[in-house]
């Protein structure tokens, strides 16, 4: 049986917005813009496989990721759609735009280029695997564990919403740390698809992040020849997170460019 993967389904327009989130994320981290995206779309925020609420797997491929993709448009019966990827999410809605460039009217692809990057999350791979919830008695334990590897107040926030009561009455994650922490260096650094998509495309980065760079722009333009892209001011690497007016209307113009 085909595994879909989780969603949350907002507003009842016409044509299908789907939200993918980043690495160690989960689809509420878009809820509020959402919301204001439902006015125009009907809005897909969207669990990638084992992060949130969506299933869990030992394969973590682009493959796996794409046909995820796929098949969640196949059991919605939308034909086409309006494809936007934070992080990697950006990576997976790429692979997909490669292979099943008919299914995407326009794509958004925020902080992400097609390339490949060096491991840079292992302090928090070591945190995260660092958690002993046998010793867990409440969530200010898994921050305490946190705090010893992750300086930054707002990563460690941004980790800890995925701390949840699992069925064993113990808290747990609710991404699946293991398959994520077996294919970190393949998802960052390898794996990628040599492809091209010939339809409308924003790239959008954050002005205080490093994920896409000035020099970025000819690869993006290679693969994408009808890329825009655009800087998000007052942002890092979370450009919807750090600057969720500007990052409404930059994906809201675009889309509603003939």
């Amino acid at each position: 049986m085909t595994q879909i993967l989780h969603s949350k389904i907002t507003g009842d327009k016409p044509k299908h917005l789907l939200i993918f989130h980043g690495l160690f994320g989960q689809s509420d981290n878009f809820a509020t813009l959402a919301k204001q995206f439902a006015e125009f779309y009907t809005v897909h925020a969207i669990d990638l496989r084992n992060h949130g609420r969506s299933f869990h797997s030992d394969d973590m491929s682009f493959e796996a990721m794409t046909d995820d993709i796929l098949n969640y448009l196949d059991h919605y019966s939308i034909s086409e759609c309006y494809l936007l990827g934070h992080s990697l999410g950006g990576r997976a809605v790429i692979e997909f735009s490669y292979g099943y460039p008919k299914r995407i009217e326009k794509l958004i692809v925020a902080d992400m280029a097609p390339k490949a990057y060096p491991p840079h999350h292992q302090g928090i791979i070591k945190a995260l695997n660092s958690v002993d919830f046998d010793k867990v008695e409440k969530r200010s334990d898994v921050e305490d564990v946190l705090k010893q590897f992750i300086p930054d107040t707002g990563t460690r926030q941004f980790l800890l919403k995925n701390v949840y009561h699992a069925d064993n009455g113990k808290y747990a994650f609710r991404f699946n740390l293991k398959a994520l922490t077996d294919s970190y260096n393949g998802m960052v650094g390898g794996n990628l698809t040599d492809g091209f998509f010939d339809k409308p495309a924003l790239f959008l980065r954050g002005a205080k992040s490093d994920y896409i760079r000035d020099e970025d722009f000819a690869l993006i333009r290679k693969h994408f020849p009808q890329a825009e892209i655009e800087t998000i001011p007052n942002s890092g690497h979370w450009v919807h997170a750090e600057n969720p007016k500007a990052f409404f209307e930059d994906v809201i113009n675009f889309l509603n460019e003939n």
